[in-house]
């Protein structure tokens, strides 16, 4: 195949790694002997080095080999950004485990499907938490109930244990388990295509490689303690787990917890702790953007900020760039490719719109969508397809969702795109979020782009809705900034004169915020839930 991206890639960025055949916590060991003394975490005022996390993990591995944990067994983890977070994914792999991870946002029901799904019997999790395993217990698998103290007043119940006491009482050295680097590290679940949360088996080769192409891809950090992760994405979604956390391990980088996306904190800590690097969402960056006096705050200390989760808006990429002088680069991924696949190159051609061209050692076709096994020339909309070292195992005892979602050696991502002559590959839409209004096919990015060029517009979504002529018609959700005005005939007005009328959205609904998920990504399905059940 032809790869037209490759003439784009800056210099110094391989297209082609050697890639260690080893477990993913053998990064952290690296790090760890060679850089002890350097922080690692910085969680508030608490601040771990390399040397005192290597040893917390070896003794959480331990204490969970002496709860009966044993190669292959499932734990889940169900903490937010914290030391407690890195201590329990890194020491349950090193006990030969595989991390199931859990969104602590969940219900009960989405808990209990987690934990019946993967079969966990061990699960780490939050003092706060804890009240909401002990209501799902007696229907799951667990046997071991682990808790985190972060924030205090909560105490384990019978049968639970606490997990500093048992770091604090374990063996100082981990147990000898034999991990292959194509054993199954991470089920990461994701509610792909068909709304049923599936479990992506990610190995420990899977991550490592992502780890390292993200390196790579960066040009190599700077110098072994100079560079500062904000990390504020939740490490229980793919994005964080990797972008942040295994990157910043793996290359002797401090990262900047915290549990929570809020501005206000958010921008004290920046202030505080000169981060150097901000992976994060649009809707992130639409906040920095949009906080008072904010070049007081010292943004201008973050030399790169990395986009995903969601289309980034050019509008907000230039907002964010002519104001702190960052570079911003979108980039792309999915929790079954571990996930980053593409991305805009740090230095060199940057095109605002698209996610840039693969990573190394990554093939992209963009295939018809009826069949998927036609390659279509650039220029033409089709579905993406990948293949990589970091690509999923399969899913989870689903073998006929894998068996749809990886053909062939590739994977179908499920997102309508095109190529371009130079390699670089846009997302239009996910094949599930196009509306088809009087026949035509309408993708609410393109609508969105032109909402955000709005002056009085903060934040925007578009959906399709019923519509008993058209079939669905198009709609806007809209938060508007404050202080400022705007009606419904305006927005829609100011939308014909800039797209094709059956484009432009037929009703228009402001709101106060715009649900999200954990990571900031607008949820439409529940834009659109109350009217499709009306």
């Amino acid at each position: 195949m032809t790869r037209p991206w490759l003439k784009h890639y800056p210099e110094g960025v391989r297209a082609h790694l050697e890639y260690p055949r080893v477990p993913l916590y053998a990064l952290l060991d690296e790090t760890a002997a060679h850089h002890p003394d350097l922080t690692a975490l910085r969680f508030y005022q608490h601040r771990l080095t390399y040397r005192e996390l290597a040893e917390r993990v070896n003794r959480f591995a331990a204490a969970l080999a002496g709860l009966g944990v044993r190669k292959g067994d499932r734990v889940a983890l169900m903490l937010p950004n914290s030391p407690a977070y890195v201590i329990g994914y890194y020491g349950t792999l090193k006990a030969g485990g595989i991390v199931a991870q859990v969104n602590p946002l969940y219900t009960g029901r989405e808990l209990l499907h987690i934990l019946n799904d993967s079969g966990a019997e061990t699960i780490v999790v939050a003092d706060v938490l804890y009240p909401k395993v002990q209501s799902v217990q007696s229907g799951s698998p667990l046997k071991n109930v682990l808790v985190a103290r972060l924030q205090g007043g909560v105490e384990p119940g019978p049968g639970a244990h606490s997990m500093e006491a048992l770091i604090a009482g374990a063996a100082p050295q981990a147990p000898e388990v034999a991990v292959d680097a194509g054993d199954v590290a991470v089920l990461q679940y994701t509610g792909g295509t068909t709304g049923v949360s599936k479990g992506a088996m990610l190995t420990h080769f899977n991550l490592v490689a992502n780890a390292l192409q993200v390196k790579e891809w960066m040009a190599g950090p700077a110098e072994p303690g100079q560079e500062r992760i904000l990390t504020v994405l939740p490490l229980f979604h793919v994005y964080g787990m990797t972008v942040c956390m295994n990157f910043g391990l793996a290359t002797a980088s401090e990262l900047i917890l915290l549990p929570r996306f809020e501005i206000a904190e958010v921008m004290n800590t920046i202030r505080e702790t000169r981060p150097t690097f901000f992976p994060g969402v649009p809707t992130m960056y639409v906040a920095v953007n949009n906080f008072p006096d904010a070049e007081s705050y010292g943004v201008s200390s973050i030399r790169r900020c990395n986009s995903g989760g969601a289309p980034l808006p050019f509008e907000v990429m230039q907002a964010f760039e002519r104001r702190f002088g960052s570079v911003l680069f979108e980039g792309y991924g999915l929790s079954e490719a571990s996930p980053v696949t593409h991305a805009n190159p740090v230095v060199g051609l940057r095109k605002p719109g698209t996610i840039g061209i693969p990573y190394p050692d990554t093939d992209a076709e963009i295939v018809d969508i009826e069949t998927g096994e036609r390659v279509l020339p650039p220029g033409e909309v089709g579905e993406l397809r990948i293949r990589g070292p970091q690509v999923m195992a399969g899913y989870w005892n689903r073998p006929d969702e894998t068996a749809k979602a990886l053909r062939n050696g590739w994977l179908y991502t499920g997102d309508i795109a095109k190529m371009d002559e130079d390699g670089y590959f846009t997302i239009v839409e996910r094949k599930k979020d196009m509306i088809i209004t009087s026949g035509y096919n309408v993708f609410p990015r393109e609508v969105e782009e032109v909402l955000y060029e709005h002056p009085a517009v903060l934040e925007a979504a578009v959906a399709g809705i019923p519509d008993p002529y058209r079939g669905e018609a198009v709609k806007a959700y809209v938060v508007l900034r404050p202080g400022m005005q705007a009606t419904e005939e305006e927005i829609i007005a100011f939308c014909r004169e800039r797209i094709a009328p059956f484009k432009a959205p037929r009703a228009v609904e402001f709101r106060d915020s715009l649900p999200k998920s954990a990571v900031g990504k607008v949820l439409r399905r529940l834009l659109t839930e109350g009217e499709r059940q009306a």
